[in-house]
């Protein structure tokens, strides 16, 4: 509907999608995971407290996406699919390692989140193939997870934001660190690279400080009318170095 609505999209047919029930709830498979299925309302989402204690960068994210109007008959499926870059869920989702299994007619696949979004508004998705669940591994023992955003108003879409994940060890050294942003590129950017320097430390002021600023020079952000390009890269820097502290406490207290 929102490429409708700027013209971006002029389908021939609309097809309801509502009636096909299995596609939507949450389940904990047998193997760990949480698998979300593609119709499912971020109401539904942001009610269930197990899936916001299992998955807790939602926790986070979803008081930021719109409005409870919105957020009682979007879904999560319809969110990842249109592939909005500065939407938060695509960056969680890279931030998570998390899977999309399509299907059409023909059978199905899975894809990594990493490989799922291509481009602007854009994923892999073929013409045939429909987004039906994504499937979230549960966070490792002693992780910490936090999402913060910058919007201009309330429940706008991001200008800057960026979500990760740390795990540490007994030593609370860093075990591995998993980090993603949303609204300074045409698709979610994968931060993990950079921030993997920090395995086998501690996050201290100045470590954390230093892979900030390495993002924060690497972004290459077109600017809006919003914010222009350098004050994005700013914010992004900030917002790093802001979230890896956060989730590293978070790790340590076992929150």
């Amino acid at each position: 509907m929102p490429a409708m609505n700027f013209r971006l999209a002029r389908p021939a047919v609309l097809i309801d999608v509502n009636p096909l029930h299995d596609c939507a709830g949450i389940v904990r498979s047998e193997a760990g995971d949480i698998r979300v299925g593609a119709l499912t309302r971020y109401r539904t989402l942001e009610r269930d407290a197990e899936f916001l204690k299992s998955c807790p960068l939602f926790a986070d994210a979803l008081p930021h996406i719109a409005h409870p109007q919105i957020r009682n008959r979007g879904t999560i499926g319809g969110n990842l699919s249109h592939a909005d870059p500065a939407s938060e869920l695509p960056s969680i989702a890279v931030a998570m390692q998390a899977r999309m299994r399509l299907k059409s007619s023909n059978g199905e696949r899975e894809l990594p989140a990493s490989g799922f979004f291509v481009g602007l508004l854009t994923t892999d998705i073929r013409s045939d193939e429909m987004l039906v669940e994504i499937v979230y591994p549960l966070p490792k023992p002693h992780s910490g997870a936090c999402f913060m955003e910058i919007a201009r108003r309330r429940g706008d879409f991001a200008l800057a934001g960026v979500a990760s994940i740390v795990t540490l060890d007994e030593e609370q050294r860093c075990t591995d660190v998993r980090l993603a942003l949303c609204g300074v590129d045409e698709t979610p950017v994968n931060a993990s690279g950079v921030a993997s320097t920090l395995v086998g430390r501690r996050c201290t002021q100045e470590a954390v400080g230093a892979v900030a600023a390495e993002i924060s020079d690497a972004l290459t952000p077109s600017g809006n009318v919003h914010a222009s390009a350098d004050y994005q890269r700013h914010v992004a820097g900030v917002l790093a170095k802001r979230v890896l502290d956060m989730a590293y406490r978070r790790a340590g207290h076992g929150a």
